[in-house]
């Protein structure tokens, strides 16, 4: 997830509006459809009720993997069924924190995870997190969730299946050099603004940048993959061991990319 809180917000799950999100839906469809030629694959298998959809984060601070998620499932399961993300806290400070929550964003813990899950909610998470979405444009085509496996025992928990997500295309929106793990230790931003990272990229229109000033998105193809759901209890039994779940998803995640990046001809162009 990408961030945890020791508070459960209930607000959260209530606040989805339908109606809202239809019209976000209606005004971002043309543009991630032209301007990222946006494509997303594999949603005839995605099962009914409760899933927890588990993907790799990409586009750095400008992220498009859930608002192109999200057009192509609304198109084919209606807002009667909301895509409810997990999301740092920094995303409902200020005056945009209640557009958020009514548009589909909740706080990432367990306890909001649960109840959206629970009450058949279709809930994403990113166990990667920032450190996934600024992975260098070198390894763009790398599954790396940093060790992290909460996303498990949050699925086992409610009782409902995996449903793997990878994405393309991502970190082609301008070239990551590097997390910048080793600047960030040195300059004390874990204490000072919870982060592991000082990513460093190079893009348009300024050239090199330290999340700022912040780069505009480069016009990369992006193309998503809805795997097979994963159901644990039959896949694993009633006691399933967490690191081999992990393990397991990520090995069907990794092979799910790389026929992926097998397909791409060339960088942005797709």
């Amino acid at each position: 997830m990408s961030s945890e809180s020791d508070s459960l917000d209930v607000g959260d799950i209530g606040k989805f509006d339908p109606g809202l999100t239809q019209r976000l839906i209606s005004v971002m469809r043309p543009i991630l459809k032209t301007y990222f030629r946006a494509e997303v694959n594999g949603l005839d298998s995605f099962p009914s009720g409760g899933a927890l959809v588990v993907a790799n984060h990409s586009g750095g601070q400008f992220p498009m993997d859930v608002p192109i998620f999200s057009v192509d499932f609304y198109d084919k399961f209606g807002f009667d069924r909301p895509v409810l993300t997990l999301s740092h806290d920094i995303l409902f400070m200020g005056l945009t924190g209640d557009f958020f929550r009514k548009t589909g964003y909740i706080r990432a813990n367990r306890e909001n995870a649960a109840e959206a899950l629970r009450s058949g909610g279709v809930v994403v998470v990113f166990p990667g997190g920032d450190y996934d979405a600024y992975r260098p444009t070198a390894s763009e085509n790398t599954i790396d969730f940093n060790g992290r496996k909460g996303y498990v025992r949050t699925a086992i928990e409610a009782g409902v299946p995996i449903v793997p997500l990878v994405g393309i295309g991502g970190q082609e929106t301008q070239l990551y050099l590097t997390r910048g793990t080793w600047l960030a230790q040195r300059l004390g931003l874990k204490r000072l603004l919870r982060s592991d990272i000082l990513p460093l990229s190079f893009g348009f229109p300024f050239g090199f940048s330290a999340a700022i000033p912040p780069n505009l998105p480069l016009p990369a193809k992006i193309v998503m993959q809805v795997l097979e759901p994963i159901d644990i209890t039959a896949q694993f039994g009633s006691d399933p061991d967490i690191d081999e779940v992990d393990e397991h998803v990520r090995s069907v995640m990794q092979q799910g990319l790389n026929k992926l990046a097998a397909n791409r001809r060339f960088p942005i162009l797709g």
